[in-house]
């Protein structure tokens, strides 16, 4: 389905995507815990409340 020169590129192009999004991490990794310090609470919250929902959900189904 695939030639080999295609198949080369979309490994040598997931290696290098991959790559640069950890480097680009890793260089904003200080600046995301001082900006997004109680996003996992609201995560949470967020988690829970859907959590609630589909609960409600299947008990008024039967």
């Amino acid at each position: 389905m695939f030639s080999t020169g295609q198949m080369i590129f979309a490994g040598l192009f997931a290696m290098s995507f991959i790559i640069i999004i950890v480097i680009s991490y890793l260089k904003d990794k200080k600046m995301h815990a001082k900006n997004y310090k109680g996003v996992k609470w609201v995560a949470i919250t967020f988690a829970i409340f859907l959590v609630i929902l589909f609960c409600i959900k299947f008990m008024f189904k039967y």
